[in-house]
């Protein structure tokens, strides 16, 4: 019987080499991701001997630290890496994608706007109908902009009043005292930029 503690061991697949002709390797197998790191540190380190500005400094280190350690040991570090979870080549590559991008902005296609938001920006929804019940003990507090109608179904009192900082126009409905009583609802016809304020 085998006692498993996380899933992730079970389905996070990692290709090791555990044996290379008849020399047994560790016991828990080296990772195909180490080689590959290895293989490319090593050929960048090689690179780096033939460039012109790296090369005096390349050359001062011995080969065994430049061509088989210190690729070694970057390459093992690189291995235990998890960004997120990820293996490093993939959160690297997700990182430097992200940072050489041009950002993406909702609703922009250059300097135009778009119909569309792309995709992860931000959606703006068509115009909203809202319709309480009138289940409430008092009336929504809520602000208006017309075109629209309003049905009003409890005692309020109306009034023009001037509201923001420039001052336009508004319609204010304020509910009365539970003592008076509305024979029928009242239906209050809103024009294009006509604004109400309720409560």
């Amino acid at each position: 019987m085998m006692e498993i503690r996380s899933y992730r061991r079970v389905f996070d697949l990692e290709r090791r080499i555990y044996q290379v002709d008849r020399l047994r390797l560790n016991p828990s197998g080296v990772p195909v991701r180490g080689v590959v790191y290895f293989l490319a540190l090593v050929a960048g380190s090689a690179t780096a001997a033939r460039l012109p500005g790296l090369a005096a400094v390349v050359a001062q280190t011995p080969w065994y630290m430049r061509d088989v350690a210190l690729p070694a040991l970057v390459a093992a570090v690189l291995t235990l890496i998890r960004i997120e979870g990820r293996p490093f080549h993939l959160a690297a590559s997700a990182l430097l994608r992200n940072r050489l991008e041009a950002p993406k902005r909702a609703g922009l296609d250059g300097d135009r706007l778009r119909s569309v938001a792309l995709p992860g920006g931000r959606w703006y929804p068509l115009p909203i109908l809202m319709l309480p019940d009138g289940s409430d003990a008092r009336v929504r507090k809520l602000r208006y902009r017309g075109p629209g109608a309003v049905v009003v179904a409890v005692p309020h009192r109306r009034r023009l009043t001037r509201a923001g900082v420039l001052r336009r126009r508004e319609l204010a409905v304020e509910e009365l005292a539970a003592a008076t009583r509305v024979r029928e609802r009242q239906v209050i016809v809103l024009e294009r930029s006509a604004r109400m304020h309720v409560g």
